[in-house]
Formats: C-alpha cells, structure tokens, sequence
C-alpha cells in the first residue's frame, strides 16, 4: 500500500466531529428518552385513538352507503309500482237526461180501412170514383154484370112457382083424404101417405124459396157500395174486367177505401218509458211536410204486453184531422213527456264496454277499476242516458280498454286548468 491510499483519518474525525456539533443539544433521543428500548406511553395512546376513529369512520361510511342504496332500491321499487298503475281519464255522469221527451217515429193511418172486393162473379159494366174520390155511406161504385147470375135466379123463380103449385095440389089431397078418414071412407094408411107427401112439398117449397133468397142476395152485389165514409185511395179495376168471385179463387180488390177524418198513429215505446204510455194523455206530433207546425193527438190504448222481440210497448194514438190537411202513410215524430218516476244521466258514448257479460261501464271506486253493467235509454250520438246502474257521482273511466278487469288498481288523470297533481286513486293530496 503506498502512501496515497493510506486514509485521512484526520479528516474522517473531522466530519464526525463537526456533525455531532451540529445536532439539537435540547431534543433527546429514543434511547435516551425511555432508556430501555420500549416505546413512550403517549405515543400508543394516540395511535389507538387514531384507528378507533379510523374504523368508526370506515363503519359510518358503508352504513351510509347501504342505507342510501337500499332508499334507493325501495324509491325505485315504488316509482315502478306506480309507473305500472294505468292512469285513466274519468267524467262524472250528467244527472238527466238533455230532453225530457221522448221523440219517437210514426206512421199515419186511417182510422178505418177497407179494401172492396166483389161477391159475385161477371164483368164490370162501369165505376164511378177514382182514386182521391171522396164518397159517403152507401154511395154506388161500380156495377158488374152478370147474365149467368141472372138466368139462375129466373129459374130459382120458376122452381119455387112448380114446387107452390105441387104443394097447392098435395094440400087439396091432403085435406080430402083426412075429411074421407072421418067416416072411413079411406085407410088410415092412404090418408097418411097424401098427408105425408104434403108435408114433402112444403119442404120442396122452402128450399126453392131459400134458394131464390141466396140468388136475390147474390144479384144485389152487381152493385159495390161504400161501407163507410172515407176517400177511394185504390182503384185497381177497369170496365170490362172480368171479376172472379169462386170461393177457391183468390179475389181481386175493386177499391181501397179509407175514412181518413180521424186516423190512427202506432208507436213502440221502450218498456223502461212505458209509464208514459197513459191513455188520456197529450202528445205532440211534427211532420216534416209541415215544416214549424205542429199538431196533437190522444194515447187512445196501449196493448198492455211488451213485445217480447223489440221489448218495447205498443200504443195507439188517435190525430183529429176535421180539416183533412194530414194523409195516411205520411210519416211522423211523436214528442212523449216522460213520467216524473224516471230518473236518469248521461254519459258520453266512449264510455260503454262491450263484453258477453252485457254492456258495462268503468267505474273508479277506492282506488281501482269496476265493471258496472248499465240500462241505455236514448241515444243522442255523442251520448247515452242510462237509467239504471249509475249515479251522478260517480267517475266514469273514459275510453276505457277492452282488456279492464274489475279490481285492478287505476289512478286518475289530473285535469287541465289548475287542476291539482295527479294523485294514485284512493290516496290524499300532498
């Protein structure tokens, strides 16, 4: 080793010296401070109280965590129970009904009505009212013809005059051999033989006498009269035309005659207005050849039977009609007050539910859905009166889904113009 590698010892000693000079004479250390290797007291203390509240921390921390995600999961659950809850719009029904009248249609009739046939056969010789005519009670309207009918009845006469003189003849017998019985000039068995034979011609007599009467009778119909007072509306024959009376043969009408100073008015009313059915009462009448007139007629009868087929009942009213300005076959609106006994609402059409159970409507009640069944009235279009199963306070579901069933949970939609939040059907306003 030469004399440069040799260490500076001095130097060495130097830094060693002038670094422990410059240390902080007044801050002891470890060793000096607990003088047997083991931790000072204090310094535990604390370290323990910090991860105490470390993990007090940490545990307040997860607590808060789970807390807000089980919040969480449970406003999550109760927004989708709601979101799944249908909201529904709902109208209340209108109490009555827009019309206290019931307007039903109608046909005129004639108060009598009859169409002519002929009762014996031949050819029309003439007629004497065409159609529009206006005859009275036993007035001629036509004449038929019949040379067959006529030759019968002169020979019915000439039979009944043969059977008269043979009854004469059997008349004289008759009293001679009775007056010879009494002194026994004759038998009791002649006697009874010519009193019998008299007996038989009276019989002859009788039935060329009945005879005669049937073709008399039958003869007097070459003449039509008119049975009643009224107006010919038909005439369906000709001069000429040839008129089948047989029995066998079906009958052509000559005329159609209608007393039309009084007619008839049918009209099936609804069994649930049949109440308004009284006879005596007043109804009102409009046509529409009379455009702002209007007219009155009297419930005369109604038929006390519902039909079974339309359930509706069938009334005759009786229209006076002096001035004869009304015609039968014209068509009419009958205007009905209803009875005072019939209650009812209204409620828009896109309420009704059709199902097999009937026609039904929705109801909200507590909270959900029910399936009310109703009774319609009249129709109005746009709306319906129902006179059974509704109340006026009632929330009817509007256009509601063929798919509602009764009991299912529904809320109702808030309505415009301030009106308060949507709520879930059933719960208080916030």
């Amino acid at each position: 080793m030469t004399t440069d590698e040799t260490p500076d010892m001095s130097t060495n000693e130097t830094h060693i010296t002038s670094a422990e000079t410059t240390k902080t004479p007044d801050v002891p250390s470890v060793e000096t401070a607990q003088g047997d290797g083991r931790p000072p007291r204090g310094l535990g203390r604390m370290a323990f109280l910090g991860l105490a509240a470390v993990a007090i921390a940490l545990g307040v921390v997860i607590y808060l965590g789970i807390r807000t995600r089980t919040a969480a999961e449970a406003n999550l659950t109760r927004a989708t129970a709601q979101a799944a809850i249908p909201t529904v719009d709902v109208v209340s029904p209108t109490a009555g009904a827009p019309t206290q009248e019931l307007v039903l249609p109608g046909d005129m009739q004639p108060f009598t009505y009859a169409p002519i046939y002929a009762r014996t056969s031949g050819y029309v010789k003439r007629w004497y009212f065409d159609i529009g005519g206006r005859v009275k009670q036993g007035q001629l309207l036509a004449e038929i013809e019949t040379p067959e009918l006529d030759q019968q009845l002169d020979q019915a006469r000439a039979d009944l005059k043969t059977a008269q003189a043979n009854l004469a003849t059997a008349k004289i017998s008759a009293d001679r051999w009775q007056f010879l019985l009494k002194t026994n000039s004759v038998s009791k068995q002649e006697t009874d033989q010519f009193v019998g034979n008299y007996r038989a011609m009276q019989a002859t007599v009788d039935s060329n006498a009945a005879n005669v009467r049937r073709l008399e009778q039958l003869v007097s119909y070459e003449k039509v009269y008119a049975p009643f007072d009224g107006v010919i509306t038909v005439r369906n024959t000709d001069i000429g035309a040839l008129i089948d009376a047989n029995a066998n043969a079906p009958g052509k009408e000559l005329f159609d005659l209608a007393a039309i100073h009084k007619l008839r008015l049918y009209v099936a009313i609804p069994e649930v207005y049949a109440g308004a059915a009284q006879p005596g009462l007043t109804v009102t009448l409009r046509l529409d050849a009379f455009p702002g007139e209007v007219f009155h007629g009297t419930i005369v009868r109604n038929a006390n039977s519902i039909t079974q087929l339309s359930r509706t009942l069938l009334t005759e009213i009786d229209v006076d009609n002096a001035n004869d300005k009304l015609m039968p076959g014209a068509y009419a609106s009958v205007h009905l007050t209803l009875p005072a006994q019939v209650h009812s609402v209204t409620i828009p059409s896109n309420t009704l539910i059709f199902q097999k159970e009937g026609l039904q409507v929705g109801v909200v009640r507590n909270g959900q859905a029910e399936l009310v069944p109703i009774t319609i009235g009249r129709d109005y279009g746009s709306t319906l009166e129902v006179v059974t199963g509704l109340q006026p306070t009632d929330q009817v579901i509007a256009n509601p889904s063929d798919s509602l069933i009764a009991g299912t949970p529904v809320r109702i939609k808030a309505q415009p113009n301030n009106q308060p939040k949507p709520q879930p059907a059933g719960g208080s306003a916030q």
